[in-house]
């Protein structure tokens, strides 16, 4: 199945605590069906030290689940839904429904 969200894009999270909020994609987990969007879904964890990271509480970014994000229109700048379309090579690429436009991989 044809991934809707890729690593690079930018997607506006609907649904959660950080509602609204827009980010990048950092990673993309299959197997859960989740994804890491830097700066959102931030959690404070305790680190043991090591010999090369510190300790001490630190932040990073949780998963958070693909159903909660939705991709930004690279026309309007607000949040739509993805589609596929293929070209004339017969290449199926991405498309946001809102304005039609094709979506480049940013990755």
């Amino acid at each position: 199945m044809a991934a809707r969200i890729k690593k690079g894009d930018r997607v506006m999270i609907t649904a959660g605590r950080d509602k609204g909020a827009e980010g990048e994609v950092i990673r993309i987990i299959t197997q859960t069906n989740r994804a890491l969007v830097r700066g959102v879904n931030m959690v404070r964890r305790h680190q043991r030290q090591t010999q090369t990271n510190q300790g001490g509480i630190i932040e990073k970014e949780a998963p958070i689940h693909l159903s909660n994000i939705a991709l930004i229109d690279p026309d309007s700048g607000r949040a739509t839904r993805v589609g596929f379309k293929t070209d004339d090579k017969g290449k199926k690429q991405r498309y946001a429904k809102k304005s039609g436009k094709i979506i480049e991989n940013a990755s």
